[in-house]
């Protein structure tokens, strides 16, 4: 009798595993697929669109460190459709990658700024960009061979206008 049990037993496993298995919640087949586009209702401002800035405030190498944050504004008003996406004045966010002193012999201080994000209603949009600022060489002191004179600071002042874009598609209403 017990024999008979433990066969029966043995034999029902796999039944009751896949009567267990058959319970576990599937996904319905029909269900409506995740849209890779813009709801309906919004729009789509696309990676690589183009934004004009200028620094909020003086950058000179003699002031800044590697690793510092910058601010910038944007300069016009980036129009898609006909609709304001990104306003003239949002803040532009970025960051001192690079940074050399000027030296003795005539070598001017550079520095580069990698773009990071602009701020759109309290959302950021990742940038693509960077740029290298030099200072002017003194390339009297340079040919003179002079160890006294030395190059000028780089410096990024408002006003200098510098060409970013966008790095991500940006959904907007």
């Amino acid at each position: 009798m017990l024999k008979l049990l433990l066969t029966a037993s043995l034999l029902a496993a796999p039944q009751i595993a896949m009567a267990q298995a058959a319970n576990v919640a599937q996904p319905a087949v029909n269900a409506p697929a995740a849209s890779a586009g813009p709801q309906p209702g919004s729009f789509l401002l696309p990676s690589g669109t183009m934004l004009v800035i200028t620094p909020a405030q003086e950058i000179s190498s003699k002031h800044i460190e590697e690793g510092q944050q910058v601010m910038f504004r944007v300069v016009e008003d980036v129009v898609e459709g006909n609709k304001v996406v990104i306003r003239r004045g949002s803040p532009v966010s970025g960051t001192i990658t690079w940074k050399t002193g000027r030296a003795i012999g005539g070598k001017s201080g550079k520095f580069e700024v990698t773009f990071d994000s602009v701020s759109v209603s309290g959302r950021r949009i990742a940038l693509n960009g960077m740029h290298r600022q030099e200072g002017r060489g003194n390339s009297v002191g340079a040919l003179l061979g002079s160890m006294v004179i030395s190059g000028r600071s780089a410096v990024m002042i408002p006003g200098q206008l510098v060409n970013v874009f966008t790095g991500q598609d940006f959904v907007y209403y």
